[in-house]
């Protein structure tokens, strides 16, 4: 997992909201579902840490969406405004 820079650069996410329109689905489930521990989830949601790539693809594959739909990479050139 990749730590998010401090200039604003790294991965976005919206799995807490994701995780609420799944019938309220805890940080541990999703955990279980993708083999990580809860720690790890609270850390990606929470922005502190990026995921590897398949863990990414594993959340995305969770909530049957596109990757795109569940996180998304913002730069310090990105000039259009996050969510």
């Amino acid at each position: 997992m990749g730590k998010v820079d401090q200039d604003g650069m790294g991965i976005s996410n919206s799995i807490r909201t994701l995780r609420f329109l799944n019938d309220e689905m805890t940080q541990k489930q999703l955990a279980e579902l993708i083999g990580v521990t809860r720690q790890t989830v609270m850390a990606i949601e929470s922005n502190k840490y990026s995921p590897t790539l398949e863990v990414a693809f594993k959340i995305a594959e969770v909530f049957n969406l596109p990757l795109e739909e569940v996180f998304r990479y913002r730069s310090v050139n990105d000039t259009q405004p996050t969510d």
